[in-house]
């Protein structure tokens, strides 16, 4: 049965950034998927705040001292995706997130729910594209902590279609 409207699960976006002006834009056009974007601004000298807001993003100041992982505690929304400023979704991957989003049960039991999901990366290398190992990059913060900006490297539950794609320049 086809989830409702009110059953759709919702996605928080988070990303770090600090002078990320040039490429910050590149990666929030393909976060359409997310029903949130929160950009925690470590103390920017150009335009990251304000490029962040054109795209709809909301701009928290990173706090000296508090680890990055701790920002998840304001998200709205249990599902999150950790992003670096210089990568982007790519098509396959904003498709996956939308299907996902639409199948996703929220009345499993919780013993059934997985804690994230990882998703294949790809590398801008030089003149070409580069496979990395997948990263557990949507997690669910009720089912795991962690304070650096990503989550832990490992990869213990399913994965989505789709890639992140990381950008060596803006």
């Amino acid at each position: 049965m086809p989830a409702s409207k009110t059953d759709v699960a919702k996605i928080s976006a988070l990303i770090h950034a600090h002078d990320d002006e040039r490429r910050l834009g590149r990666l929030l056009e393909t976060l359409r998927p997310c029903d949130e974007v929160v950009v925690i601004d470590h103390g920017s000298s150009d335009r990251t705040r304000e490029v962040a807001r054109e795209y709809g993003a909301t701009v928290r100041a990173g706090v000296l001292g508090v680890k990055p992982g701790a920002y998840v505690a304001d998200l709205k929304h249990d599902w999150v995706l950790c992003l670096l400023p210089c990568e982007s979704l790519s098509e396959a991957l904003e498709t996956s997130l939308f299907e996902w989003k639409e199948n996703f049960n929220e009345e499993q039991q919780p013993a059934e729910i997985p804690s994230g999901y990882c998703i294949s990366m790809r590398e801008e290398r030089g003149a070409g594209w580069g496979t990395r190992s997948p990263e557990f990059r949507l997690v669910n913060r009720n089912r795991i902590n962690w304070t650096d900006e990503l989550p832990p490297n490992v990869c213990p539950g399913p994965s989505l279609s789709g890639e992140i794609l990381r950008f060596s320049s803006p």
